[in-house]
């Protein structure tokens, strides 16, 4: 018999686990430590709903839920440091392709590009964790596809693929200005499964690297056009 629990305890029990956790939660972390028959969902509106406004707000970034600083009191968290090198034009051209044609080979990034892939390029967004290798194309050659990652999605503050803005706001960020091909459209959210002409790759390791900041914009080998 599954015994109705208080809106208000099941509010304060996600609160808990929220603040003492290390990492965001998923929905589906939270109930393996809530009792049977909590209702997360609604648990999660109303912790939502009642910091809406507060320094600490309830926030869901890659599927996962965490408490995070109010955007504007971010001043509040600076500090004088040098400030860490931003990724590269090219490094962004293609991580902007990688986000909106997923899964996408290296021969097509440089199709949309319209030079060569330096392989330094994509190895900076390897290691950063932004992208990884997710499955090979079933094409002669079987070439190896790339996608976005959760902590590309962590980075930029999207909860998910179909939060990614416009490709015309792409643009005017100076992200796409090359001519792209037709059929180059905004992904579906659940973009990340696997496609009908694309076989899952298995890893050894199974995990790309952790993200870091302060690597953003490593030298890279030029490319040339």
């Amino acid at each position: 018999m599954t015994v109705e629990l208080e809106p208000l305890f099941v509010e304060r029990c996600i609160e808990a686990l929220l603040f003492a956790a290390a990492e965001p939660l998923s929905d589906v972390d939270l109930a393996k430590r809530l009792p049977e028959g909590a209702d997360i969902a609604a648990g999660l509106a109303a912790l939502r709903a009642r910091y809406e406004g507060r320094g600490i707000e309830l926030v869901e970034v890659a599927g996962r839920w965490r408490f995070q600083t109010a955007n504007d009191l971010s001043f509040l968290m600076t500090e004088e440091r040098e400030e860490p090198r931003r990724l590269s034009k090219a490094a962004q051209e293609t991580l902007a392709i990688v986000a909106y044609h997923q899964p996408v080979t290296r021969a097509e990034i440089e199709a949309v590009r319209g030079v060569q892939a330096s392989r330094g390029t994509i190895d900076v967004l390897l290691e950063l964790g932004l992208i990884r290798m997710r499955g090979r194309r079933r094409t002669p050659g079987r070439p190896v596809t790339f996608g976005t990652t959760d902590a590309f999605l962590e980075h930029y503050g999207l909860a998910n693929l179909g939060d990614l803005p416009g490709i015309a706001e792409m643009k005017a960020a100076g992200l796409l200005e090359m001519n792209l091909p037709p059929g180059f459209n905004v992904p579906d959210p659940l973009g990340l499964r696997a496609s009908e002409d694309e076989d899952p790759l298995d890893l050894e390791d199974g995990e790309t690297p952790e993200f870091a900041q302060d690597f953003l914009g490593e030298p890279e080998k030029a490319e040339t056009p």
